[in-house]
């Protein structure tokens, strides 16, 4: 049974409950938060500078052939506000060194991981405040884009090991960078090729299957798992082609118009990442990623506070936790580690 807004007898009005939270989250805006992983010169900062049509984090490619590589050499966070019809993101880049850089690099994935488990530990501990802020700062990472080397054979070990860690913690989104240095069959043959390296490793990245999925869901998300991993071309340069200005790449042979969906999946995972699946990143680090963390660490307080109580009443030295609380108190329970430079 329905009623219509004119029959003021009959009309009680709760429907306009999405017009109020419209109104509230267009006031608050919200955060959205992701992380680059790969190698040097893959192109990340370009990459996420093409996707927010921004110039967010400045790129460390060569601008000539004789320069040497530039490279990112510690985690460097970048916040800036974006606002797009009414609606303001504030939105943080975290860039990470090319994990592959080193000779050794054996644990290169730890300080990535650590610093995403930060970002939880953090956001926990804002939680657990006696007085707590009514609006936690979230810096909880959303997505990781995670760039393959299109010069590779498929995944590398150091990819496995990487990806299977990465995937215990964040939403990765895996991306071929630099699509265009590959035919068109190479990029075909590349992407079945990962696709089944993928699913032999049991590495299962997002968008991940949800019993609340509808049907509609199912279409898309099937959709989206025949294009990953996501063969992209990213650039901030304004050519022109034909009396048209596109954003694109020049070569040799043509011009490569990142918007062409027959040159790159850009199109695709841009849609993607902000036009469809936005809020499912936001909602999934929430309650599958943030809750495994925070049900992990409030196990370990009460098994802490159990011992320490045992200890207690036999009149025992009581035990010391493993880890201490990044500059908190003890009372804060959050059982973690601050950031150091590795």
């Amino acid at each position: 049974m329905s009623a219509s807004p004119n029959d003021t007898q009959d009309y009680v009005g709760f429907d306009t409950i999405t017009q109020q939270m419209e109104r509230k989250f267009l006031k608050r805006g919200f955060n959205f938060n992701v992380i680059l992983v790969g190698e040097s010169g893959m192109g990340k900062s370009t990459l996420i500078n093409s996707i927010f049509a921004s110039h967010l984090i400045d790129t460390q490619g060569r601008r000539a052939a004789q320069e040497v590589i530039r490279k990112t050499t510690e985690i460097s966070p970048v916040t800036q506000t974006l606002e797009e019809n009414g609606v303001r993101v504030k939105l943080t880049i975290v860039d990470t060194p090319g994990y592959s850089d080193q000779c050794n690099n054996e644990g290169c994935w730890i300080p990535v991981i650590k610093y995403i488990k930060d970002q939880h530990a953090a956001y926990l501990e804002r939680e657990l405040k006696p007085l707590r802020d009514r609006v936690i700062v979230d810096t909880r990472i959303h997505a990781c884009l995670y760039f393959l080397n299109p010069g590779s054979r498929g995944l590398r070990p150091l990819d496995v090991e990487v990806l299977k860690r990465l995937t215990e913690v964040t939403n990765v989104i895996p991306i071929i960078a630099k699509s265009d240095s590959m035919t068109i069959e190479e990029r075909t043959a590349f992407k079945r090729r990962i696709k089944e390296e993928l699913a032999f490793h049991r590495i299962v990245v997002f968008p991940y299957p949800s019993d609340e999925d509808t049907e509609e869901d199912r279409v898309l998300n099937a959709s989206i798992r025949e294009l990953i991993p996501f063969a992209v071309v990213g650039s901030e340069e304004v050519i022109e082609v034909n009396g048209k200005l596109v954003r694109g790449r020049r070569h040799g042979w043509g011009v490569i118009n990142i918007f062409d969906e027959s040159h790159s999946d850009f199109v695709h995972l841009r849609n993607f990442m902000l036009r469809t699946h936005l809020s499912d990143l936001v909602e999934v680090t929430a309650q599958r990623h943030y809750e495994q963390f925070r049900t992990s660490q409030l196990r370990q307080i009460k098994e802490l506070r159990a011992q320490q109580a045992a200890a207690a009443a036999t009149g025992g030295a009581p035990p010391m936790p493993s880890q201490a609380p990044p500059q908190a108190p003890m009372a804060s329970g959050v059982m973690h580690q601050p950031m150091t430079q590795a």
